[in-house]
């Protein structure tokens, strides 16, 4: 069994669960908010979120002996922050189940790959940075209140890319933190080293909410989670077969969304991390790195509430920082894989500004309208010429 404790491994999958935490909690966070939890609800999501990324971690590379990594959907989340406001918790657990179905369904047919044909990529693209762009607002909006906690994040990023350091995002965070600290705004009293509970929530499916939250979900799952998961697994020399990948992910989140677990996918930055000659010289062992990984999502999972106390704890502005610099890069490169294509660049930035407004028609959202009235730029105007 010694072969399962070696440092590089578990310092692979330490990594690449600090990162994904540090980089996309707070959109969490932000989500969960959103649909009116209470701190005991947050604290349910983050374990439910932190035991499925954990056993499907272990129990997929396991398996099949390749370092197969999931996360929680980080655009989904973003989608997730500004779609279920004013809705019902109950609503908000069936479009999750909706979204996890369809997954499952995509993963047990092998339409994973045919499905995705129907949905241009640069469309996809652009709903994600329209769906994303507030977050990036919301740094720069946060400057006003708190000029230079925001101001240092930003200079640590900025420099981290710089250097190229795959560590900028949990430096940028541990940056805000010390200065936060030194002026006293965390409030260390609300912390607390406490175990999550689950707390089950019945799902509930309306038409408005299943199509305005549900169906985009699924969509920035599949374009910007699993698709840039599936290619980091294949540039890595991994073969893995796709279809039991999303299949497996998406009954995870069938079972784990009344919990709070809102959608499963195969990760592709941190999932780099483990694939990485640093994991191990061996590619073959190096499915190892991602079984500790796993690990460390159990116990990051069952210590939920003690992370959603944490980030009670911390001023609003830190935390609406941290999930925006975390998202500027996913910004940037969903806007030039958007007005990439000449011929698709029209409906690519309706599709854009459509859901970037925020829109809301009939209940349903603006990430919806705006991948249809890109489609409808796309496949029907050109045949009217």
């Amino acid at each position: 069994m010694i072969r399962y404790f070696g440092l590089s491994h578990i310092s692979a999958g330490f990594i690449a669960v600090l990162v994904g935490y540090t980089s996309s909690a707070a959109i969490v966070f932000q989500a969960a908010t959103a649909a009116g939890a209470s701190a005991a609800h947050i604290s349910s999501w983050l374990l439910a979120l932190g035991l499925g990324m954990g056993a499907t971690c272990i129990g997929l590379s396991l398996y099949f002996r390749s370092p197969v990594l999931t996360a929680w959907s980080t655009p989904g989340a973003a989608l997730l922050a500004t779609a279920l406001v004013g809705l019902p918790m109950s609503d908000a657990i069936g479009s999750f189940i909706f979204a996890s179905a369809l997954l499952t369904i995509c993963g047990v047919t092998g339409w994973v790959e045919m499905l995705m044909k129907h949905v241009p990529k640069t469309l996809a693209a652009a709903m994600l940075a329209g769906v994303l762009l507030r977050f990036g607002l919301g740094v720069f909006v946060s400057l006003s209140s708190q000029l230079w906690l925001v101001t240092l994040m930003l200079v640590i990023y900025l420099v981290g890319r710089r250097l190229n350091s795959r560590y900028t995002i949990p430096l940028t965070f541990l940056g805000g933190l010390l200065w936060a600290a030194q002026r006293g705004l965390i409030h260390f009293e609300a912390v607390s080293l406490t175990l999550a509970r689950p707390i089950f929530t019945a799902p509930t499916f309306t038409l408005s909410t299943v199509i305005g939250v549900g169906i985009p979900l699924f969509i920035v799952t599949m374009a910007s989670q699993n698709v840039p998961g599936i290619a980091v697994l294949r540039a890595n020399g991994y073969q893995t077969p796709v279809s039991p990948l999303i299949g497996w992910t998406g009954f995870t989140g069938l079972l784990l969304a009344p919990f709070g677990g809102y959608q499963f996918n195969l990760a592709a930055i941190t999932a780099a991390i483990c694939m990485s000659p640093e994991a191990d010289r061996n590619p073959e062992r190096r499915y190892l790195a991602a079984v500790w990984a796993g690990i460390f999502y159990l116990i990051t999972g069952l210590l939920g509430a003690t992370v959603a106390s944490v980030f009670t704890a911390l001023p609003k502005e830190l935390v609406a920082a941290i999930a925006g610099i975390a998202l500027l890069g996913t910004i940037g490169n969903s806007l030039t894989g958007a007005l990439l294509d000449e011929q698709e660049r029209d409906a690519a930035l309706i599709t854009f500004l459509v859901t970037a407004s925020g829109l809301t028609l009939s209940g349903i959202g603006s990430a919806f309208w705006g991948l249809l009235l890109g489609l409808v730029v796309l496949k029907i105007i050109p045949r009217i010429k």
